[in-house]
C-alpha cells in the first residue's frame, strides 16, 4: 500500500485499480464551499464538485477545443501504451475535467505528473498561452474495491457526458472510451513524440 497525503489524501493498494479524476486550474465555482460542504462526507463531496464541473457555469472550458481534447486523449494513450505507466480501462473528457479508470504501473503521481503535464504543455501551445497553469496541481483518486465498484465506476465515468445533457447515449461522446473505436479516427491530431518527464 502507497500512501501519500497534500491536501487530500492518496492510497494506492498493490494491485489496485484507481478512479482518477482532475479538472482545469480555476474551474470549480467558489459556492461550492459552504458550511453546508464541511457536513458533507468525501463521497457526497465528490458527487457535488463533479455535479458543478459537468455544468461548466464558470471557469476555463479549454477542453471543448477538438485539439486540446484530442491531445489529453492522446496522452492517455502514451502513458498507458508507450511509456507503460498504467493500464487504462475507462476514461472521458468533459470540458473542464477528466476521469480516468486505471490500474497503476508506477505509482501514482508519477502517472498524474507525467500526463498532467505533457498534456497541460501541448494544451498551452495549442491555445497560444504560454506559462499559465492548465490543470489544477491536485487530483481526486479513490481505489476500487471489487468488481461490481469497478463496473459502476467504469459506467460512472462513461455516462458523464449524459448526465451533464451533452449527448443522449455514451457512445455518441467522442472523448470518451465508450467511443473508443471513433475516438482518434479522422482527427488532425498533434503528435507527442517524447518520453514522460520526470516520471520514468
Amino acid at each position: 500500500m502507497t500512501y501519500y497525503r497534500r491536501r487530500l489524501p492518496h492510497w494506492q493498494p498493490e494491485g489496485a485499480s484507481i478512479f482518477l479524476t482532475w479538472r482545469l486550474h480555476g474551474s470549480v465555482a467558489r459556492t461550492l464551499h459552504t458550511v453546508e460542504w464541511e457536513s458533507l462526507t468525501d463521497g457526497q463531496r465528490f458527487l457535488l464538485w463533479d455535479h458543478e464541473l459537468d455544468t461548466a457555469s464558470t471557469g476555463p472550458t479549454y477542453l471543448k477545443n477538438p485539439l486540446v481534447a484530442a491531445t489529453v486523449v492522446e496522452t492517455f494513450f502514451l502513458a498507458s501504451q508507450d511509456w507503460e505507466l498504467c493500464e487504462l480501462f475507462a476514461w472521458v473528457v468533459m470540458s473542464n475535467h477528466v476521469h480516468l479508470l486505471v490500474k497503476p504501473k508506477r505509482p501514482l503521481r508519477e502517472i498524474t505528473r507525467a500526463v498532467k503535464s505533457t498534456s497541460a504543455r501541448e494544451a498551452n501551445r495549442i491555445l497560444g498561452r504560454v506559462g499559465l497553469p492548465f490543470w489544477k496541481d491536485e487530483s481526486y483518486d479513490h481505489w476500487i474495491r471489487d468488481a461490481k465498484e469497478f463496473e459502476r465506476i467504469r459506467r460512472y465515468i462513461e455516462l458523464n457526458p449524459v448526465k451533464a445533457g451533452l449527448v443522449t447515449e455514451p457512445e455518441l461522446w467522442a472523448w470518451s472510451s465508450a467511443s473508443h473505436a471513433g475516438t482518434l479516427a479522422g482527427q488532425d491530431l498533434p503528435h507527442i513524440d517524447q518520453p514522460p518527464p520526470n516520471a520514468l
